[in-house]
C-alpha cells in the first residue's frame, strides 16, 4: 500500500530515514535511534501535529532568541541528521552561534557533526577546538564541556532533543533554556524556560519562519508566557488523545 507523502506515517518514515543515514554517517549513537523511538510514541500521543500550545511555545522562544545577547543553538548527533539546513536557517535568521555538544563524546563524532553543517551553509561551529573548552559546574556528562565562546558564555540556549541533567544544568549555571521535547513530563521540559512540544522536523522550520517575521513586522507587544501552564495543556491533550484511543 501506497502512503500519501502527507500522512504522519510518511512523515514518521522518513524521519528514521534521516537518522539511519545519520548513524551510517558517524552522527547518530545506537542511544540515538533509542531515544527517537521514545520521541515516536509522544509525537503519536500528541497527535503527529503543531498544536496551538507548540505555536504559542514556538512564538516565545522566537522573541526569547531574538531579544537575547547571546543566543546559541546547541547540537547533538540526532538533531544534525535531522534538521541540518535548518540549524543553520536559524542560526542566520536570529544571529544564533551553533556549537556541537555532546553526551557520547568523540572527536570522530563532533567532525562528522561539523562537516554535515558546513555542508548545509554553516562558517562558524563551535565545540570542536578543545582550546576554547570550558566546564559547565554541577555536571558530571561529557557534556560538561562546552565552548567559552559559546554556551558556556551564552544568556539563551536553544537546546533541542536534550537530557535533563544538563538542562538542570545550565539553568543553575544562569542560562534562559528552550528546548523542543516531545515528552511535557520529562525533567528537560518540565525544568525549561520554554519548552516546545513538539517534532523538530515540524517545529523547525516554523521556529525559523516565526523569527523571520518578528524580524520584519517587529516584535510587538510582549505577551506572557507561562511554560508550566504550556505544558499542562500538552499533557491535558494526551490524556484527551489516550481516552479516544482507548474507546475506539
Amino acid at each position: 500500500m501506497l502512503i500519501p507523502k502527507t500522512h504522519p506515517r510518511a512523515a514518521s518514515l522518513h524521519i528514521r530515514e534521516k537518522l539511519v543515514h545519520g548513524f551510517r554517517d558517524g552522527l547518530v549513537v545506537e542511544e540515538g535511534l533509542l531515544a527517537h523511538g521514545r520521541g515516536e510514541m509522544f509525537d503519536y500521543l500528541i497527535g503527529e501535529k503543531t498544536s496551538k500550545t507548540s505555536h504559542d511555545a514556538i512564538n516565545a522562544a522566537a522573541r526569547a532568541l531574538l531579544t537575547a545577547k547571546f543566543p546559541v543553538i546547541s547540537v547533538n548527533g540526532n538533531l544534525a541528521a535531522l534538521c541540518p539546513r535548518e540549524i543553520v536557517e536559524l542560526s542566520k535568521a536570529t544571529g544564533a552561534k551553533i556549537e556541537v555538544n555532546l553526551f557520547y563524546a568523540s572527536e570522530k563524532r563532533k567532525k562528522a557533526i561539523a562537516q554535515t553543517l558546513k555542508k548545509n551553509g554553516a562558517r562558524e561551529i563551535l565545540g570542536i577546538d578543545p582550546k576554547f573548552a570550558k566546564r559547565i559546574p554541577r555536571l558530571d556528562s561529557a557534556r560538561r564541556i562546552v565552548d567559552r565562546r559559546g554556551i558556556f558564555s551564552a544568556d539563551v540556549v536553544l537546546v533541542p532533543l536534550e537530557d535533563g541533567d544538563r538542562t538542570i544544568a545550565l539553568k543553575k549555571f544562569g542560562k534562559n533554556v528552550i528546548t523542543f521535547d516531545l515528552n511535557p513530563m520529562s525533567r528537560t521540559a518540565q525544568t525549561a524556560d520554554i519548552t516546545i512540544v513538539d517534532n523538530v522536523i515540524r517545529g523547525m522550520p516554523i521556529l525559523i519562519g516565526t523569527c523571520k517575521k518578528l524580524t520584519k513586522n517587529g516584535l510587538g507587544k510582549k505577551s506572557k508566557f507561562d511554560n508550566k501552564k504550556n505544558l499542562e495543556k500538552s499533557i491535558i491533550t494526551i490524556r484527551k488523545n489516550l481516552r479516544r484511543m482507548s474507546n475506539a
